[in-house]
């Protein structure tokens, strides 16, 4: 049986391909795209989990499904 993560990741695939935009990212966490580009230039937890999910091509940005489906599977850490 396959875990949250993978299904998460194939259903992201199969409606993306294997790298989102900053539009379609948006539109996968229900925001607008405004928004989650304010999200990201502010230096908070979740601005740095989709960092590092991020890749540059010329001056283009998108995002690794794998990466993104891990994030948002992942259970949140309690301290």
């Amino acid at each position: 049986m396959t875990n949250i993560s993978e299904q998460m990741t194939g259903i992201l695939i199969d409606k993306y391909g294997p790298f989102l935009s900053i539009n379609q990212l948006a539109e996968v966490l229900d925001r607008s795209p405004s928004g989650l580009r304010i999200t990201l230039q502010q230096d908070g937890d979740v601005s740095r989990k989709l960092k590092s999910a991020r890749t540059k091509v010329g001056r283009r940005v998108y995002f690794n499904v794998i990466k993104v489906a891990e994030i948002l599977t992942k259970p949140e850490e309690r301290h």
